[in-house]
């Protein structure tokens, strides 16, 4: 018999709050995290504006110490590092460099890029011949594990440590993979979730893509449009989400604050085929991704009452909408109530599944649906599917049970995970 899976713990990082409580309130009150950064315009970007999580030095001396942060220059660790911890100490656990190994807890924290500047600098400094000045850190601050690897010395945690790497899909597939590893017995408790940077070279490689919007960087606000017919491209974020997942047996066992169970989900690609390419998604492979998601659930797909999309404001927004629609066989006013958090806080790439997944979660605590901001005209491609008072533009309370969260990643990769309520 396969075990159960709750989350015990949250933290999160993200452009519209730091650290869990401020988080809740930004996203019940739709506060964007969006703002226009100098330093874009300077370096010749289109896009000049973006979602950058502030971050005083006096809270990132709460979390690394002199020593670790020596010659540290790595936002996607310093991002991880904070949600991480937050999430572990949300559980009830401490952080003590003494403690004993716990072969029962792991780590599966995901990342797009690790330590790029940190990478520029060494590759400057061996170009001018100064291998030597390179520094102790800068392998573990560059190596695609740099995340993990830190907080596996921090944390102390002896059963599976790794990163996973998927673009857009990176967080959620962290937490699937934490989720199974604990279900099938493996493990206890897995630390889940994923990190991404505000590195000018990421950024710099999507704006010459021409994906990110340029119209709005003198309302930098108002520039992420999800489902909006005045969408005109993503707008980039960045920061951290992130979980403890625990069998249910032993979250009792210690009397743990619970704030849902995860059904379960589903992970798959698809093979830039019938339609996808290496940026645009397979529909067939989306549709059934999120079929297979509710079959491991076990759970039909009436019961979904509020979905957290993917959603990122470009021309693809109303394809995933139909796809949803088709999955579910549900459309008009008979679709769940549905949400992108990146009108708020932008696309945070390899961090937004793990960031999105920490609000879908915080819904079913609390008992809302978060607000779509920017949305107030809805693309008619997505009216004509479903009804625009499922697409809320003010926070609204609803009893939420089930929470479908998915997202799609470059490369033709899907995930999708649902989570519910914890009843005892």
């Amino acid at each position: 018999m396969k075990n159960r899976v709750v989350i015990t713990g949250l933290g999160v990082v993200a452009p519209n709050g730091v650290g869990l409580q401020d988080f809740t309130n930004a996203i019940k009150i739709g506060k964007s995290g969006i703002a226009f950064h100098q330093h874009l315009k300077d370096k010749g970007f289109s896009c000049c504006i973006g979602g950058i999580p502030t971050i005083s030095d006096q809270k990132i001396s709460e979390y690394l110490t002199p020593l670790q942060l020596r010659g540290f220059n790595s936002t996607s660790i310093l991002y991880g590092c904070i949600a991480a911890i937050d999430a572990w100490k949300d559980a009830g656990f401490l952080v003590d460099e003494n403690s004993h190994l716990d072969y029962d807890t792991g780590i599966i924290f995901g990342t797009g890029t690790s330590g790029i500047e940190k990478f520029r600098e060494a590759i400057y400094q061996i170009d001018n011949q100064n291998v030597r000045r390179l520094g102790s850190t800068s392998v573990v601050q560059t190596m695609a594990s740099g995340i993990s690897a830190y907080l596996g010395g921090i944390l102390g945690v002896g059963n599976q440590v790794t990163t996973n790497s998927s673009a857009c899909t990176t967080g959620t597939e962290a937490i699937l993979l934490g989720f199974e590893r604990i279900q099938n017995g493996k493990a206890k408790r897995m630390l889940v979730g994923s990190s991404s940077d505000s590195s000018l070279y990421s950024w710099g490689g999507f704006d010459a893509m021409k994906v990110m919007t340029y119209k709005h960087n003198e309302t930098p606000e108002k520039g992420s449009r999800p489902m909006s017919e005045t969408a005109s491209g993503f707008v980039p974020g960045s920061g951290a989400g992130a979980m403890i997942l625990e069998s249910l047996e032993s979250a009792l066992e210690r009397n743990a604050t619970i704030y849902a169970e995860v059904l379960g989900g589903n992970i798959n690609a698809g093979g830039q085929r019938n339609g996808g390419t290496l940026t645009a998604p397979n529909a067939e492979a989306v549709q059934k991704c999120i079929k297979d998601a509710l079959i491991d659930a076990n759970i039909s797909a009436d019961k979904i009452d509020a979905i957290n999309g993917h959603l990122t404001a470009t021309s693809k927004d109303s394809l995933e909408i139909e796809n949803w629609t088709k999955a579910l066989n549900r459309k008009g006013a008979d679709f769940p109530h549905i949400n992108s958090l990146k009108s708020q806080v932008g696309h945070c790439l390899a961090a937004s599944g793990a960031i999105e997944s920490v609000a879908s979660v915080l819904q079913i605590k609390d008992q809302f649906v978060f607000p779509n901001i920017n949305c107030e005209d809805v693309h008619p491609e997505i009216s004509a599917l479903i009804s625009t008072e499922k697409i809320p533009t003010k926070m609204i309370e609803k009893n939420i049970q089930i929470v479908a969260k998915a997202s799609f990643g470059f490369g033709d990769v899907n995930a999708c995970v649902i989570f519910k309520k914890y009843i005892e």
